[in-house]
């Protein structure tokens, strides 16, 4: 097994990232379950660097209701050296640790194009794509009110469908190797009417650009209860041909590598016996199981 989508955070005394002691912990209770490759992928949203070339994005998008509250969120966010993170990456990778340096690229509409210029200067091993946003809408934010209360006064068939386009977007700008957690609108648990339309869109969007898309654990501690993808989701991309990863979306150490096991049946139920492992971005595949 592998878990593609672990967050790295400061250790806790500390502004910085020169910590390894963080990253061997992972890699510990990550073999508890049976995952013997991580891929640290923390959000691109945190450096200085990538907020440099996107810029105030949430300004293109008017007087929306959160357009404030994404201007705090990336000034809250954005302030930590995309230098310092690869660095550390590499250097748990040179001390023996079984992780990928990665990285967790947020969409950013009609710009993918300039943050790959700006990661093409680093050695990652994997990039994982995630639409967290609409507009300036944070669709995963539930724990925040504002947020929360988009999801009900908007039409929620027309937020998957904005969803499904940005989706797309994300695929065709072919920035990243894996798309992270890819329904993750259905988070806050708002079903689209008829889900399998866009489910059958997102999966001609993923083959017709020979993506991998990501089996995750996250989605079992959200509102919406089940893993990403839901299985209906997850039947349609087995039937478009794309490779999958594991992952356990992992924020802290006691999630890392959670519920693994599950994915691995899921995906073994649906004749899915290899994952996508990445190495300079470069795609090998491995046994889903290691006896």
């Amino acid at each position: 097994m592998i878990d593609y989508h672990l967050h790295l955070w400061p250790h806790e005394e500390s502004s910085v990232w020169f910590q390894l002691d963080q990253i061997a912990a992972y890699c510990e209770e990550a073999a508890r379950h049976g995952v013997s490759e991580l891929a640290l992928t923390e959000h691109s949203h945190r450096f200085a660097d990538v907020a440099a070339v996107v810029g105030p994005f949430w300004q293109r998008w008017g007087n929306e209701p959160t357009s404030a509250m994404m201007a705090e969120y990336w000034a809250f966010h954005a302030r930590n050296s995309l230098e310092q993170y690869v660095t550390l990456a590499q250097r748990a990778k040179d001390e023996g640790l079984p992780v990928k340096i990665g990285l967790e690229v947020d969409f950013y509409r009609g710009q993918m194009s300039e943050v790959a210029e700006l990661f093409a200067q680093y050695p990652f091993d994997v990039l994982i794509g995630s639409v967290h946003w609409l507009g300036t809408w944070q669709v995963d934010d539930i724990d925040n009110e504002v947020h929360m209360n988009e999801w009900r006064r908007r039409d929620v068939d027309e937020c998957w469908r904005q969803y499904t386009v940005a989706f797309d977007e994300l695929c065709q700008s072919q920035v990243v190797d894996v798309l992270a957690h890819p329904d993750l609108i259905k988070v806050a648990g708002y079903y689209a009417p008829h889900p399998e339309e866009h489910w059958d869109a997102m999966a001609q969007s993923a083959a017709a650009v020979d993506i991998s898309l990501e089996c995750s654990s996250a989605g079992w501690i959200k509102p919406v209860g089940e893993q990403y993808p839901a299985e209906g989701f997850l039947d349609r991309l087995v039937a478009s041909g794309v490779t999958f990863t594991t992952a356990s979306d992992a924020h802290r150490l006691e999630r890392v590598g959670e519920r693994s096991g599950e994915l691995a049946d899921l995906l073994e139920a649906r004749g899915v016996h290899e994952l996508a492992s990445y190495d300079q971005r470069e795609r090998r595949m491995i046994p889903l199981r290691v006896s």
